[in-house]
Formats: C-alpha cells, structure tokens, sequence
C-alpha cells in the first residue's frame, strides 16, 4: 500500500500548506489586503486583479493552498466593497490557473507522477507549452463573462 502512495505529491501539498499559514499568521495577506483596498477603486478593478492574481499565481503555487491564503484577503476586501463578485473572481483565477503548469493543480501533479510511474514523460516545459494558453484563454473568456455579470 505505501509503495502505491503518492508521497512526493503528499510533501510538496504538506509543505505549500504551511507556507501559506505563515503567509497568513506573518501577516502578509493582511497587507495585501491593505494595499488593495487603499489603490482599488471599483468593485470590477477587484475583480479584475484577484481574477489574474489567483489566475497566475495559481499556476505557480498550487491552487488549493492559494485559495486558503486568499481567503482573508475577499474577508478584508468586505470592509469596503461588495466581496460576492470577488468569490467568482478567485473561484475563477484559481480553479483555470491551476491549468497553467504541472505543479498548478493536485490533478496536474497526481498525473504526472502516475504517467512516469507509466513510463510515459511530460516534462515541465511540455506541460507549460500548453497548459498556459489554455490558462490565458480560458480565464479571458471566463473573466468576460464575470464582467458582463458584475460589472456592467
């Protein structure tokens, strides 16, 4: 049974949890927040940046762990502006930008790791060749649509 056991896929989740837990209890997040809500004047301009932030950066860090250290950040959010469209926002920018790169997505990860078990290679660059045009196009589309929703 161990042997059967993703354990890199399992360290590497371990690990980016107790990345954004710092993240949260240094107050990072918080900052942030801060930040967005002295230099953002619009609920769409919001929408706008969480959509791509969450987007970019979860192809960079995975998108599970992003999503538990954006969450403070909408809960700040809420002070000054309506947070509902910015739910969709992140929901949208983390769930399509886990497509951007092989460590974007559990699914992403978990796959590569059976397909070399496999014996079948999908190398980092081979992935990011597609998996960010996919990310540009599908959150374009799906952020215009969450414009036409809010927005207008």
């Amino acid at each position: 049974i161990f042997e059967k056991i993703e354990w890199p896929a399992l360290f590497f989740f371990g690990g980016l949890f107790v990345i954004v837990g710092a993240l949260v209890e240094t107050g990072i997040i918080s900052s942030i927040a801060q930040v967005m809500v002295e230099n953002v004047g619009s609920t769409g301009e919001a929408m706008f940046i969480v959509t791509w932030f969450a987007a970019i950066a979860s192809a960079i860090v995975d998108n599970i762990p992003l999503t538990a250290a954006m969450i403070p950040l909408i809960h700040d959010l809420g002070a000054t502006m309506d947070v509902y469209p910015l739910w969709w926002s992140l929901a949208l920018g983390a769930c399509l930008g886990g497509n951007g790169t092989a460590i974007g997505a559990s699914a992403n990860v978990v796959v590569i790791g059976i397909a070399e078990r496999e014996g079948i290679g999908i190398t980092f660059i081979d992935f990011l060749k597609v998996g960010m045009l996919v990310l540009f196009v599908t959150v374009a589309v799906g952020f215009g649509i969450l414009w036409l929703k809010f927005a207008v």
